[in-house]
């Protein structure tokens, strides 16, 4: 839309703009002094108040940051040549999605912008979470269940690529965190932080039990057959068999709780995503503390019930960032922009 689709002075008028979609009452602050009614058809109406057109490029420049669906604009009221009126100055055949993506002339392809890339890597890495960690609990097993494993035959490569994976799973937490503090930080940057040192703490206790294990393969190996070296190789499982707990099992219920209030505010995803983990988290938390005490078991009925909800929200929260990306929300204005 140019200067002359919205008359030649700028003598300040009433506009209504239309776009697709309902926006909550989170979105006032980010039009402040404009109104925003929601109407039956599924679309928002936001009315100014004697604007001149350069505010009125600039209400249109922040719906083109948000990605909003633009889908009317009429002038209402008179200026000093029209009579009293209300003039649709813009109305698309189709609707017209402000998008913030170009194409390039000299590629001749449209880029990615920023959220729509930084939401993809944040769900591929936490699918990558799921992909490794489980494989893993398979392969390390024969480690973990045999307690006279260093002095017997072994499946040391089985158990290495088990211990593989879950590094893998390790640098993968870390890198969702990364990922998304740019834009949660926007929401509430001290709980931002805490989810980033959440998921580095849980990275580094799980790198703890992969060394466990490894030494266990290293002394199976250079130790033979030596009876002595029993108890030190069950030692070496029971640290892991630890780190699983306080990583694995425990910290998920904190981010959950954090991340999950985050994205929950935010609206960068269906609400009903991170309702999964702040319901979650208080559950798995309170599953794993009991089983440090020795409360509960680590497989039982309770533990079942506590890991589910924290884990179809995990699961859920990188298929949508990865499929769908981030959801239009109020943090995310000025950030959007093709590069």
């Amino acid at each position: 839309m140019n200067a002359r689709s919205v008359g030649r002075d700028d003598t300040p008028v009433e506009y209504e703009v239309r776009v697709k979609g309902h926006l909550d009452s989170r979105w006032a602050a980010w039009f402040e002094g404009l109104s925003l009614t929601n109407e039956h058809d599924g679309t928002t109406v936001i009315r100014t108040r004697n604007v001149d057109q350069a505010a009125l490029h600039g209400l249109l420049q922040k719906l083109q940051d948000l990605a909003l669906p633009l889908l009317a604009i009429t002038q209402i009221g008179t200026t000093d040549s029209q009579p009293a009126s209300n003039t649709r100055i813009f109305t698309p055949k189709k609707d017209h999605t402000m998008k913030t993506t170009t194409q390039t002339p000299t590629t001749g392809h449209v880029r990615m912008d920023p959220l729509r890339k930084t939401a993809m890597v944040a769900g591929i890495l936490y699918l990558v979470t799921f992909v490794s960690s489980i494989p893993a609990l398979f392969l390390i097993s024969p480690v973990l269940n045999d307690p006279h494993y260093i002095t017997g035959p072994g499946a040391d490569s089985t158990v290495i690529l088990g211990c593989l994976l879950d590094l893998v799973n390790a640098v993968s937490a870390v890198g969702t965190a990364v990922a998304l503090f740019p834009v949660i930080k926007r929401q509430n940057e001290g709980i931002a932080l805490g989810f980033v040192t959440a998921r580095m703490f849980e990275a580094a206790v799980i790198v703890i039990g992969v060394v466990s294990l490894l030494g266990v393969v290293t002394l199976r190996q250079n130790g033979g057959a030596d009876p002595a070296l029993v108890p030190v190789g069950q030692a070496l499982v029971a640290v892991r068999g630890w780190t699983f707990i306080l990583g694995p099992s425990l910290v998920p219920g904190v981010s959950g709780l954090l991340l999950g209030y985050l994205m929950y505010r935010s609206g960068l995803v269906p609400r009903v995503i991170p309702l999964l983990g702040l319901i979650g988290g208080p559950l798995l938390l309170s599953s794993t503390i009991s089983t440090m005490f020795g409360i509960n078991q680590g497989i039982s009925l309770w533990s079942g019930l506590a890991t589910l909800p924290i884990f179809v929200w995990e699961l859920s929260l990188g298929v949508w960032m990865a499929v769908k990306g981030f959801r239009p929300s109020p943090i995310t204005t000025g950030q959007v922009r093709t590069i």
